[in-house]
Protein backbone atom coordinates (compact mmCIF):
# COMPACT_ATOMS: atom_id res chain seq x y z
CA UNK A 1 0.00 0.00 0.00
CA UNK A 2 1.94 3.08 -1.24
CA UNK A 3 0.52 6.95 0.09
CA UNK A 4 2.31 10.09 1.33
CA UNK A 5 1.92 9.97 5.18
CA UNK A 6 0.05 13.13 6.10
CA UNK A 7 1.99 13.27 9.33
CA UNK A 8 5.32 13.15 7.33
CA UNK A 9 4.51 16.02 4.70
CA UNK A 10 2.97 18.05 7.20
CA UNK A 11 5.86 18.31 9.08
CA UNK A 12 8.18 18.63 5.90
CA UNK A 13 5.61 21.51 4.68
CA UNK A 14 6.82 23.62 7.44
CA UNK A 15 10.31 22.47 7.54
CA UNK A 16 10.37 23.22 3.31
CA UNK A 17 9.16 26.78 4.12
CA UNK A 18 12.22 27.64 6.34
CA UNK A 19 14.32 26.16 3.70
CA UNK A 20 13.44 28.21 0.96
CA UNK A 21 13.45 31.33 3.27
CA UNK A 22 16.83 30.21 4.57
CA UNK A 23 18.33 29.95 0.95
CA UNK A 24 17.78 33.45 0.49
CA UNK A 25 19.61 34.45 3.52
CA UNK A 26 23.57 35.36 3.74
CA UNK A 27 23.43 33.03 6.59
CA UNK A 28 21.20 29.86 6.13
CA UNK A 29 21.94 28.47 9.83
CA UNK A 30 21.67 31.28 11.65
CA UNK A 31 18.10 31.70 10.16
CA UNK A 32 17.05 28.50 10.87
CA UNK A 33 18.19 28.73 14.33
CA UNK A 34 16.02 32.06 14.79
CA UNK A 35 13.37 30.78 13.32
CA UNK A 36 12.29 27.93 14.88
CA UNK A 37 13.50 24.86 12.42
CA UNK A 38 14.74 22.35 15.46
CA UNK A 39 10.60 21.67 16.27
CA UNK A 40 9.68 20.43 12.49
CA UNK A 41 12.74 18.56 12.68
CA UNK A 42 11.92 17.23 16.05
CA UNK A 43 8.57 15.72 14.58
CA UNK A 44 10.40 13.91 11.78
CA UNK A 45 13.02 12.68 13.70
CA UNK A 46 10.49 10.99 16.01
CA UNK A 47 8.37 9.83 12.99
CA UNK A 48 11.17 8.34 11.71
CA UNK A 49 12.27 6.69 14.82
CA UNK A 50 8.68 5.66 15.08
CA UNK A 51 8.05 4.23 11.65
CA UNK A 52 11.60 2.79 11.90
CA UNK A 53 10.31 0.37 13.91
CA UNK A 54 7.02 -0.97 12.42
CA UNK A 55 8.28 -1.23 8.84
CA UNK A 56 10.82 -0.27 6.15
CA UNK A 57 13.44 0.00 8.77
CA UNK A 58 16.14 0.89 6.64
CA UNK A 59 14.99 3.39 4.75
CA UNK A 60 13.05 5.10 7.95
CA UNK A 61 16.84 4.93 10.00
CA UNK A 62 18.19 6.85 7.04
CA UNK A 63 15.47 9.31 7.19
CA UNK A 64 15.95 9.60 10.86
CA UNK A 65 19.88 10.18 10.78
CA UNK A 66 19.17 13.07 8.18
CA UNK A 67 16.90 14.82 10.23
CA UNK A 68 18.62 13.94 13.79
CA UNK A 69 21.88 15.39 11.91
CA UNK A 70 20.55 19.15 11.25
CA UNK A 71 18.57 18.91 15.02
CA UNK A 72 21.62 18.18 16.41
CA UNK A 73 23.15 20.81 15.09
CA UNK A 74 20.85 23.65 15.71
CA UNK A 75 20.99 22.20 19.44
CA UNK A 76 24.66 22.82 19.48
CA UNK A 77 24.13 26.36 18.70
CA UNK A 78 21.44 26.34 21.11
CA UNK A 79 23.92 25.32 23.92
CA UNK A 80 26.67 27.87 23.30
CA UNK A 81 24.15 30.90 22.60
CA UNK A 82 21.62 30.26 25.59
CA UNK A 83 25.02 30.97 27.91
CA UNK A 84 26.74 33.18 26.07
CA UNK A 85 23.57 35.50 26.32
CA UNK A 86 23.04 34.82 30.31
CA UNK A 87 26.40 35.52 30.77
CA UNK A 88 27.01 38.54 29.11
CA UNK A 89 24.92 40.92 31.51
CA UNK A 90 27.31 39.62 34.24
CA UNK A 91 30.37 41.42 35.13
CA UNK A 92 31.85 38.73 37.15
CA UNK A 93 32.59 36.79 33.66
CA UNK A 94 35.84 37.34 32.95
CA UNK A 95 35.99 38.50 28.51
CA UNK A 96 37.35 35.88 27.29
CA UNK A 97 34.87 32.78 28.76
CA UNK A 98 32.37 35.22 26.84
CA UNK A 99 34.64 35.10 24.01
CA UNK A 100 35.04 31.65 23.79
CA UNK A 101 31.05 31.06 24.23
CA UNK A 102 30.91 33.17 21.19
CA UNK A 103 33.29 31.59 19.45
CA UNK A 104 32.06 28.04 19.77
CA UNK A 105 28.48 29.53 18.92
CA UNK A 106 29.72 30.80 15.29
CA UNK A 107 31.74 27.82 14.94
CA UNK A 108 28.32 25.68 15.21
CA UNK A 109 26.77 27.77 12.97
CA UNK A 110 29.35 27.43 10.25
CA UNK A 111 29.06 24.07 11.02
CA UNK A 112 25.54 23.80 10.23
CA UNK A 113 25.55 25.84 7.04
CA UNK A 114 28.16 23.06 6.22
CA UNK A 115 25.49 20.40 6.63
CA UNK A 116 22.89 22.33 4.81
CA UNK A 117 25.29 23.03 1.75
CA UNK A 118 26.45 19.42 1.69
CA UNK A 119 23.56 17.79 1.53
CA UNK A 120 21.41 19.85 -0.25
CA UNK A 121 19.02 21.15 1.51
CA UNK A 122 19.25 25.41 0.79
CA UNK A 123 19.50 24.74 -2.88
CA UNK A 124 16.76 26.39 -5.63
CA UNK A 125 15.27 22.42 -6.11
CA UNK A 126 14.79 21.95 -2.53
CA UNK A 127 16.31 18.61 -3.72
CA UNK A 128 16.63 16.95 -0.20
CA UNK A 129 13.10 17.35 0.59
CA UNK A 130 12.36 15.86 -2.68
CA UNK A 131 14.09 13.08 -2.33
CA UNK A 132 12.85 12.89 1.76
CA UNK A 133 9.45 12.48 -0.44
CA UNK A 134 10.27 10.48 -3.28
CA UNK A 135 11.59 7.82 0.11
CA UNK A 136 8.30 8.08 1.66
CA UNK A 137 6.23 7.39 -1.40
CA UNK A 138 8.37 4.21 -2.02
CA UNK A 139 7.63 2.80 1.59
CA UNK A 140 5.04 0.26 2.07
CA UNK A 141 2.71 1.77 4.77
CA UNK A 142 0.14 -0.30 6.69
CA UNK A 143 -3.51 0.23 7.48
CA UNK A 144 -5.18 1.70 10.18
CA UNK A 145 -5.86 -0.93 12.39
CA UNK A 146 -2.99 -2.78 12.35
CA UNK A 147 -0.75 0.72 12.67
CA UNK A 148 -2.33 1.87 15.57
CA UNK A 149 -1.75 -1.23 17.31
CA UNK A 150 1.84 -1.44 16.26
CA UNK A 151 2.04 2.32 17.59
CA UNK A 152 0.42 1.32 20.47
CA UNK A 153 2.88 -1.33 21.27
CA UNK A 154 5.94 0.76 20.01
CA UNK A 155 5.11 3.19 22.77
CA UNK A 156 4.91 0.94 25.04
CA UNK A 157 8.23 -0.07 24.54
CA UNK A 158 9.55 2.87 25.03
CA UNK A 159 7.90 3.34 28.25
CA UNK A 160 9.42 -0.22 29.47
CA UNK A 161 12.94 0.94 28.29
CA UNK A 162 12.73 4.35 30.43
CA UNK A 163 11.49 1.93 33.37
CA UNK A 164 14.65 -0.52 32.78
CA UNK A 165 17.01 3.00 32.68
CA UNK A 166 15.76 4.28 35.57
CA UNK A 167 15.89 0.80 37.30
CA UNK A 168 19.24 0.49 36.56
CA UNK A 169 20.77 3.55 37.73
CA UNK A 170 18.87 3.08 41.16
CA UNK A 171 17.96 6.79 40.78
CA UNK A 172 21.20 7.60 41.50
CA UNK A 173 22.52 10.36 39.18
CA UNK A 174 26.39 11.22 39.07
CA UNK A 175 26.81 13.31 35.73
CA UNK A 176 23.71 16.15 34.75
CA UNK A 177 24.53 15.19 30.77
CA UNK A 178 24.54 11.29 30.78
CA UNK A 179 21.71 10.79 33.63
CA UNK A 180 19.62 13.41 33.97
CA UNK A 181 19.35 15.05 30.38
CA UNK A 182 19.66 11.64 29.11
CA UNK A 183 16.66 10.54 30.93
CA UNK A 184 14.60 13.79 30.03
CA UNK A 185 15.65 13.17 26.57
CA UNK A 186 13.86 9.48 26.87
CA UNK A 187 10.57 10.89 28.42
CA UNK A 188 10.64 14.05 25.96
CA UNK A 189 10.11 11.49 23.03
CA UNK A 190 6.62 10.56 24.42
CA UNK A 191 5.25 14.18 24.17
CA UNK A 192 6.40 13.97 20.86
CA UNK A 193 5.61 11.14 19.36
CA UNK A 194 2.10 12.35 19.87
CA UNK A 195 2.41 15.62 18.71
CA UNK A 196 4.15 14.05 15.66
CA UNK A 197 1.47 11.73 14.80
CA UNK A 198 -1.25 14.69 13.73
CA UNK A 199 -4.44 13.15 15.81
CA UNK A 200 -3.69 9.81 15.85
CA UNK A 201 -3.09 9.85 19.80
CA UNK A 202 -5.67 11.35 22.02
CA UNK A 203 -5.62 12.15 25.73
CA UNK A 204 -8.61 10.85 27.23
CA UNK A 205 -10.11 11.77 31.11
CA UNK A 206 -10.03 8.89 33.25
CA UNK A 207 -11.85 9.15 36.83
CA UNK A 208 -11.12 9.60 39.54
CA UNK A 209 -8.19 11.13 39.71
CA UNK A 210 -5.98 9.26 41.81
CA UNK A 211 -4.52 11.56 44.74
CA UNK A 212 -1.25 11.37 44.30
CA UNK A 213 -1.13 12.80 41.04
CA UNK A 214 -3.08 16.22 42.06
CA UNK A 215 0.83 17.24 42.84
CA UNK A 216 1.56 17.15 39.44
CA UNK A 217 -1.53 18.76 38.09
CA UNK A 218 -0.27 22.25 38.74
CA UNK A 219 -1.84 25.19 36.48
CA UNK A 220 1.52 26.17 34.43
CA UNK A 221 1.10 22.03 33.68
CA UNK A 222 -2.85 21.82 33.02
CA UNK A 223 -3.40 25.03 31.36
CA UNK A 224 -0.16 24.35 28.95
CA UNK A 225 -0.65 24.46 25.22
CA UNK A 226 2.03 21.87 24.88
CA UNK A 227 -0.31 19.56 26.58
CA UNK A 228 -3.08 19.50 23.97
CA UNK A 229 -3.80 17.14 21.12
CA UNK A 230 -3.72 17.93 17.58
CA UNK A 231 -7.46 17.33 16.69
CA UNK A 232 -8.47 13.75 15.25
CA UNK A 233 -8.84 15.16 11.40
CA UNK A 234 -8.94 11.91 8.92
CA UNK A 235 -7.56 9.53 11.39
CA UNK A 236 -10.12 6.57 11.29
CA UNK A 237 -7.80 4.77 14.56
CA UNK A 238 -6.61 6.44 17.54
CA UNK A 239 -4.20 5.42 20.50
CA UNK A 240 -5.42 6.89 23.82
CA UNK A 241 -3.56 8.17 26.87
CA UNK A 242 -4.64 8.57 30.30
CA UNK A 243 -4.71 12.62 30.28
CA UNK A 244 -3.68 13.26 33.89
CA UNK A 245 -1.12 10.27 33.80
CA UNK A 246 0.10 12.31 30.64
CA UNK A 247 0.01 15.83 32.77
CA UNK A 248 2.34 14.17 35.29
CA UNK A 249 4.60 13.23 33.03
CA UNK A 250 5.01 16.37 31.32
CA UNK A 251 5.55 18.30 35.20
CA UNK A 252 8.29 15.86 34.74
CA UNK A 253 9.72 16.75 31.79
CA UNK A 254 9.38 20.27 32.57
CA UNK A 255 11.04 19.68 36.11
CA UNK A 256 13.40 17.75 34.80
CA UNK A 257 14.19 20.12 32.30
CA UNK A 258 14.64 23.26 34.66
CA UNK A 259 17.65 20.93 37.22
CA UNK A 260 18.90 20.44 33.87
CA UNK A 261 19.14 23.74 32.22
CA UNK A 262 20.55 25.03 35.70
CA UNK A 263 23.24 22.43 36.08
CA UNK A 264 24.25 21.81 32.12
CA UNK A 265 24.70 26.13 32.95
CA UNK A 266 27.56 24.98 35.63
CA UNK A 267 28.98 22.62 33.09
CA UNK A 268 29.28 24.83 30.25
CA UNK A 269 30.72 27.93 32.14
CA UNK A 270 33.47 25.03 33.60
CA UNK A 271 34.15 24.30 29.78
CA UNK A 272 34.24 27.77 29.20
CA UNK A 273 36.98 28.67 32.08
CA UNK A 274 39.47 25.29 31.39
CA UNK A 275 39.37 26.53 27.57
CA UNK A 276 39.67 30.13 27.62
CA UNK A 277 42.07 29.89 30.73
CA UNK A 278 43.30 27.04 30.89
CA UNK A 279 42.00 26.04 34.65
CA UNK A 280 42.13 22.89 36.03
CA UNK A 281 38.62 21.27 36.42
CA UNK A 282 38.15 21.56 40.01
CA UNK A 283 39.68 24.72 39.89
CA UNK A 284 37.08 25.81 36.79
CA UNK A 285 34.26 24.41 39.13
CA UNK A 286 35.45 26.84 42.09
CA UNK A 287 35.13 29.39 40.27
CA UNK A 288 32.22 28.76 38.44
CA UNK A 289 30.22 29.70 41.56
CA UNK A 290 32.15 32.84 42.42
CA UNK A 291 30.93 33.95 39.14
CA UNK A 292 27.37 32.82 39.20
CA UNK A 293 26.74 34.08 42.67
CA UNK A 294 24.83 32.47 46.13
CA UNK A 295 22.22 32.08 44.47
CA UNK A 296 23.28 29.12 42.14
CA UNK A 297 22.74 25.87 43.51
CA UNK A 298 25.51 23.58 43.37
CA UNK A 299 25.68 20.71 40.75
CA UNK A 300 25.74 18.08 43.42
CA UNK A 301 22.38 19.28 45.14
CA UNK A 302 21.02 19.58 41.21
CA UNK A 303 21.65 16.01 40.85
CA UNK A 304 20.32 15.08 44.33
CA UNK A 305 16.73 16.73 43.42
CA UNK A 306 16.55 15.09 40.18
CA UNK A 307 17.17 11.88 42.14
CA UNK A 308 14.26 12.60 44.68
CA UNK A 309 12.14 13.37 42.06
CA UNK A 310 12.34 10.67 39.57
CA UNK A 311 12.29 8.00 42.65
CA UNK A 312 9.23 10.04 43.66
CA UNK A 313 7.85 9.51 39.91
CA UNK A 314 8.47 6.35 39.32
CA UNK A 315 7.93 4.40 42.62
CA UNK A 316 4.26 5.40 42.14
CA UNK A 317 4.72 3.60 38.61
CA UNK A 318 2.72 6.19 37.09
CA UNK A 319 4.21 5.71 33.33
CA UNK A 320 2.74 2.51 33.52
CA UNK A 321 -0.71 3.75 33.43
CA UNK A 322 -0.01 6.11 30.48
CA UNK A 323 -1.42 4.11 27.77
CA UNK A 324 -5.43 3.30 27.94
CA UNK A 325 -5.48 1.33 24.34
CA UNK A 326 -6.74 2.09 20.86
CA UNK A 327 -9.95 2.70 19.24
CA UNK A 328 -11.77 2.68 16.20
CA UNK A 329 -13.20 6.20 14.80
CA UNK A 330 -17.02 5.86 13.21
CA UNK A 331 -17.10 9.23 11.30
CA UNK A 332 -15.10 12.09 10.64
CA UNK A 333 -16.56 14.15 13.59
CA UNK A 334 -14.68 11.82 16.02
CA UNK A 335 -17.35 9.53 17.12
CA UNK A 336 -16.15 6.46 18.92
CA UNK A 337 -17.19 3.32 17.51
CA UNK A 338 -15.46 1.34 19.41
CA UNK A 339 -13.30 1.35 22.37
CA UNK A 340 -10.56 -1.76 23.05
Amino acid sequence: MHKVSPQFEFFLLQLETKMTKAAKQKNPALYLYKNDARTPLFMLEGLSKLYAELHNKKKFTKLKEHFKLLEDAIGAIDYYDHFNKNLTVNKKVPIKVTQYLQAQTREKIQHLNDLLEQNKWTNATNERIEKIRKKLNEATWMKPANEIKAIEMFYGKAISNIIAFTKSTEYHFDNMEDDVHELRRKLRWLSIYPQALQGCVQLTDVKPIPKHLKKYLTPEIVDSPFNIMPEIGNSTHILKLNKNYYLSLSWMIATLGKQKDNGLQIVGVKEALMQSLNMEEAAALKQVYKILGTKQIKLSELLYNSEAICKVFFEENNLDHLVVGTSEIKNQEGTEMVAK
